[in-house]
């Protein structure tokens, strides 16, 4: 018996409208065209492409940021949430304000997001900081406090663009540790990444995904094998 599906796309399409320079009208272009893939409950998909590809539209469809122009997307009442840092910051309120909103924004609630302050602001390392304005943050403390946020939100499927790691060398080694456990558990997650060794290491399945088309989907070997070779012939 298969795994239960988390997530499903039906021929799926997403059309971008570009202006046309010096010309009136405007050209359209479909970032996804007719993509049909199922996400399982406890597995980690990796999803690799070129850049342009098509990749983070797709994240964006399964997290319900944008809608599609064609097809149809089910999530059985499961939550996707893509990891994105600094999702909402307003430079001018504190790092603790700014968890508030950026956890709402996140969909956490506001006893949730009191309850896991602590962890989140000391995961952060931002202790001595937390109540002064995020405009005064390094760019590394910035990503430290939206990389806590976003993993703290602990959805029903996670979704990853190519963030693992953020923040300082040290910083870099604790949230790869933490990210490679999550999809070594028994949690949902999608992959964004360019780095062959990482899909081959923590996914279960690839799908690659090239001008908007699944090219190809399966064992994460064959698939890399397939993609690689693809390149190569270019």
């Amino acid at each position: 018996m298969g795994r239960e599906a988390m997530l499903e796309l039906r021929e799926v399409g997403v059309c971008y409208r570009r202006r046309r320079w010096l010309r009136q009208g405007s050209d359209e272009f479909w970032a996804l065209r007719d993509v049909t893939m199922t996400l399982q409950r406890g597995e980690t998909l990796g999803l690799i492409g070129r850049n342009g590809a098509g990749k983070s539209t797709l994240l964006r469809i399964l997290a319900g940021i944008i809608r599609p122009d064609r097809g149809e997307v089910r999530a059985f009442g499961h939550q996707a949430t893509l990891l994105s840092l600094q999702v909402g910051f307003v430079p001018h309120l504190s790092g603790r304000e700014n968890v508030f909103l950026s956890g709402l924004l996140l969909g956490l609630t506001w006893r949730r997001i009191q309850a896991e302050m602590d962890s989140i602001v000391a995961f952060s390392e931002l202790e001595g900081f937390i109540d002064e304005p995020i405009q005064t943050y390094s760019s590394g403390m910035r990503a430290r406090l939206g990389f806590s946020i976003a993993f703290h939100a602990d959805p029903d499927i996670l979704l990853v663009d190519e963030t693992l790691g953020v923040g300082d060398a040290a910083f870099v080694k604790k949230s790869t540790a933490v990210m490679r456990e999550r999809m070594r558990s028994d949690k949902t997650v999608a992959l964004v990444s360019h780095s062959p060794g990482s899909i081959r290491s923590l996914c279960d399945r690839a799908i690659w995904i090239e001008e908007g088309t699944v090219r190809s989907e399966g064992e994460p070997a064959k698939v890399l094998d397939e993609y690689e070779a693809w390149v190569e012939a270019r």
